[in-house]
């Protein structure tokens, strides 16, 4: 389906871009990006195991806000990303026909996305979960993380987000275990157990992100 983008002056924009060298004098309107989100958006934090294996205890948390469009519209997340004026867009995957704008660095969540959404609320259950994506991207802010019960916290919301959609590959428990059960779970390979997100089903896809390591947030269980 073909949406057509709603162009209009505003002075809403949050990058301010309608006043920067070399951006456009037009944006799309707050209403119009709020309304795109609620139907094509996603607010998700991914739990994995940090990738280098010299340390298997240590834990990624990336929050991470997303849109979504097949890459015949891809227009339409170059406006958004124009309109934020941070993030990136790439394909979903190496053979995929849909496009992700994605914003991952945290300064760019707590400075934009998040000061946005709560000028203009969403209206879908996804309120819900921007409610908890924006507690955890201020507790890491004040690098609550690095604490135990902080680090408790932010993995409780992060597997409470988002119940209807991809299961998680690691079970809360194996997160939040002891130094030594920590490292004999995450060795084992674990049938699906908690829910990531349900950002589109038509289009499969998945909000278990691969996150960029520049980005990512570890903390170390020893």
């Amino acid at each position: 389906m073909v949406i057509h983008i709603l162009l209009a002056m505003s002075s809403d924009n949050p990058s301010g871009g309608d006043n920067q060298q070399g951006r456009p004098r037009c944006s799309l309107t707050p209403d119009y990006v709020a309304g795109f989100i609620d139907g094509e958006g996603c607010f998700s934090v991914s739990v994995h195991p940090h990738p280098n294996l010299r340390h298997p205890t240590r834990w990624l948390l990336a929050p991470c806000f997303q849109a979504y469009q097949h890459r015949d519209n891809v227009e339409i997340l170059e406006s958004i990303q124009r309109f934020f004026g941070c993030g990136r867009i790439s394909a979903k995957g190496p053979n995929s026909s849909v496009m992700t704008y994605s914003v991952y660095r945290r300064e760019d969540l707590a400075s934009v996305i998040i000061p946005f959404f709560e000028r203009h609320p969403l209206v879908s259950r996804k309120r819900v979960d921007f409610a908890k994506f924006s507690e955890v991207v201020r507790l890491m802010q004040g690098k609550a993380h690095r604490t135990d019960d902080g680090f408790r916290r932010i993995v409780e919301l992060a597997f409470s987000m988002n119940q209807h959609g991809k299961q998680r590959r690691y079970r809360i428990e194996e997160v939040l275990a002891e130094p030594s059960e920590t490292a004999r779970r995450v060795s084992a390979p674990r049938e699906p157990v908690k829910i990531q997100s349900d950002p589109h089903g038509d289009m499969r896809r998945v909000a278990e992100m691969t996150t960029p390591l520049f980005d990512s947030i570890t903390r170390k269980t020893e």
